[in-house]
């Protein structure tokens, strides 16, 4: 048991490569549930379809004496027409300068509808250059929108918190933040929930698409699942362009529409981006719960330098609840990945020669605790961290802001 330990404590896989691998697992046998799904629910709809098609392809080319190829011909040539925007009803102009702003929309928002691509060589090759730095700049204000409602979340759930406290008689009527702050020991362990974070987003989602939906249903005629369907596949940005908004010839305030749907879909998709982020907090958190079933338990020596050395970073479902009996010291500087490495003696880890560690728990909590109370940030938490120490993107902000992001020790 023993040699068992020492060969695992030896293998490559450690935490980090065991969770890829089991979300990459778990995203393959989503996929494939999925298409089994789908498949079963759509083939045979598709089947009886292109057998009605068949038939009455067959029927009018007898009717009329019309042969086969020639029909075919002709189908092809309106198939093209399709694709190029022309229709039998009038639509608006694709590239008149309010579709094209619709278009560049669609292109950095990655929504890319398909209802209207580039046809000449120097739109396609002017859509490349422009959508590399389009879809970036794009993916960056929705990463700053994120980091703005949730620090948003944290202050009006903070007040909230604030006055359950008076009114329960925890906090004195007089109390104001700033450095009393430290003194009131009711409030200093106090962080926001990522699962009260996801509630409030998911909320506000449905009930921006709900609005959203009862404007498409009276505008454009579409009955309100095809409507929420639609904001759905929108504000996700999947886009699969079966149902698009604002592309009849006229509408009634057109103006007014136009505008009412630019913001709906902006809101939307600023929106989801950010509830995508907090539910793969969610996600992530089930993995490491999973993976700590799976935790060398051979022997104790083994499973307490586990224990010991563990992440401290990424939490398994109950650790909130242990955080609360433990005490710890704020302005602490110790790296959650080496932290261990360094208590046994070593000088230096890989990771400190990749440029790649991690925030430590106790300033995680610091700076979350001073975000949610108003302090300013302490910019220079560490000189020997680089710019990448805290993490890139949503991951980074939601882990550096949310109370369920760091393990309990």
């Amino acid at each position: 048991a023993a040699g068992s330990c020492r060969r695992r404590r030896l293998a490559p896989l450690n935490e980090d490569n065991g969770r890829f691998l089991l979300l990459a697992a778990l995203i393959a046998a989503y996929l494939s549930a999925g298409a089994t799904v789908f498949s079963a629910l759509e083939s045979p709809s598709e089947a009886a379809a292109q057998l009605r098609w068949n038939r009455t392809l067959h029927n009018f080319s007898r009717i009329f004496n019309i042969s086969l190829p020639e029909l075919r011909a002709f189908l092809r040539s309106y198939e093209a027409a399709m694709a190029a925007g022309i229709r039998v009803d009038a639509l608006r102009p694709r590239w008149d300068f309010p579709g094209a702003f619709y278009f560049v929309g669609t292109v950095v928002s990655t929504i890319g509808f398909g209802m209207t691509t580039p046809a000449t060589v120097a739109g396609k090759v002017f859509l490349i250059v422009y959508g590399l730095f389009g879809c970036a700049g794009t993916i960056l204000f929705f990463n700053l929108f994120l980091e703005r409602i949730i620090s948003l979340l944290a202050f009006i759930m903070k007040a909230c918190y604030e006055r359950r406290l008076r009114r329960s008689g925890l906090l004195p009527p007089n109390f104001r933040r700033g450095p009393a702050m430290s003194g009131v020991g009711s409030l200093v362990g106090w962080k926001p929930s990522v699962y009260h974070v996801m509630l409030i987003l998911g909320i506000f989602a449905i009930t921006l698409s709900c609005c959203a939906s009862a404007m498409y249903t009276a505008v454009e005629g579409w009955n309100y699942i095809d409507s929420l369907y639609y904001c759905f596949v929108t504000f996700s940005t999947i886009g699969f362009g079966d149902l698009v908004s604002s592309q009849n010839a006229a509408y009634q305030n057109q103006g007014l529409y136009r505008f009412g749907n630019f913001i709906f879909i902006l809101m939307g998709v600023c929106c989801i981006y950010s509830l995508f982020n907090v539910i793969s907090i969610v996600i992530k958190q089930v993995l490491n719960w999973v993976l700590k079933k799976f935790e060398c338990r051979c022997c104790p020596k083994c499973h307490k330098s586990s224990a010991r050395l563990g992440r401290r970073n990424a939490i398994t479902p109950g650790a909130r609840l242990r955080r609360h009996n433990i005490s710890m010291d704020a302005d602490g500087q110790y790296d959650s990945d080496t932290e261990g490495r360094r208590l046994s003696g070593e000088m230096i880890s890989m990771r400190e020669l990749t440029a790649s560690n991690k925030v430590s728990l106790a300033i995680l909590q610091k700076q979350l605790s001073e975000t949610a109370n108003g302090y300013p940030r302490n910019v220079c938490i560490n000189t020997r961290q680089n710019g990448f120490s805290a993490g890139v993107g949503a991951l980074a902000i939601m882990n550096n802001r949310l109370a369920e992001t760091s393990d309990s020790r």
